[in-house]
């Protein structure tokens, strides 16, 4: 696997385009790309993506979409007009959607990579039974990106718990992205399942999708730098 010299997606959770332009003007867009999520293009709209991409970075859109396939597919495609890098989907939607999706982004000139969101990171095993997932995080996890790669996705989105599995399943071209990365010290915030930068690069991780240890540092770009070079020097 090789690493990209740029593993780091910095998460702008703002509820203002004007906060997140003035926290991603002092990071390095040779180091990181951007995450916009739910609460910013929910306030914001396009225009989150557009400004950010303005500023040089590479913009990951983080809505998760889950629907019916056509919905999903076509909302990717809009994604895609918008120049997003990457676009995400839930892969519990199943597999019509996912091939419905993956199909509509193989006709595009120029699409973003399409990952599926395998069980989110604030969850664990005792908040899985409760909604029926009996056989715990690291099973679910890996059947799910079975299936995404099955379904011609470009990757998926897990936890550091679940990399090995996942790789073990998958071949070396199938991108991960990893949430719930925190650096050794730093508060574990919503997330239940979490690993040091370092730790889930060695794992396997493509990328790292890492919020508040950088945009709520004294000093975000030397969060950052600091940041991509214990994930740069173990590699």
């Amino acid at each position: 696997m090789k690493l990209p010299s740029d593993p780091i997606i910095v998460a702008l959770d703002f509820s203002s385009l004007s906060c997140a332009l003035k926290k991603a003007e002092q990071l390095d867009p040779d180091l990181c790309k951007v995450k916009v999520g739910k609460e910013l293009f929910t306030k914001v709209g396009p225009d989150s993506v557009v400004s950010l991409r303005k500023l040089g970075f590479d913009v990951f859109l983080d809505l998760k979409f889950h629907d019916i396939p056509n919905t999903v597919a076509r909302a990717c495609e809009a994604a895609a007009d918008l120049g997003c890098w990457m676009v995400n989907l839930h892969a519990s939607g199943g597999r019509a959607m996912m091939e419905t999706a993956a199909n509509v982004m193989a006709k595009l000139s120029t699409a973003p990579l399409l990952t599926a969101v395998t069980v989110l990171t604030s969850l664990n095993d005792n908040l899985l039974a409760e909604i029926g997932v009996g056989d715990g995080a690291l099973l679910h996890t890996t059947r799910l990106a079975k299936l995404a790669n099955s379904c011609g996705l470009d990757g998926v989105v897990c936890s550091p718990h679940e990399i090995t599995s996942i790789r073990n399943e998958v071949n070396n071209n199938f991108l991960i992205v990893t949430p719930g990365v925190r650096p050794l010290g730093a508060a574990l915030d919503d997330q239940a399942r979490v690993a040091t930068p370092s730790e889930a690069i060695k794992k396997g991780a493509n990328y790292l999708v890492i919020g508040r240890p950088i945009t709520e540092a004294r000093d975000s770009h030397t969060a950052l730098t600091e940041i991509h070079s214990n994930c740069i020097s173990p590699i």
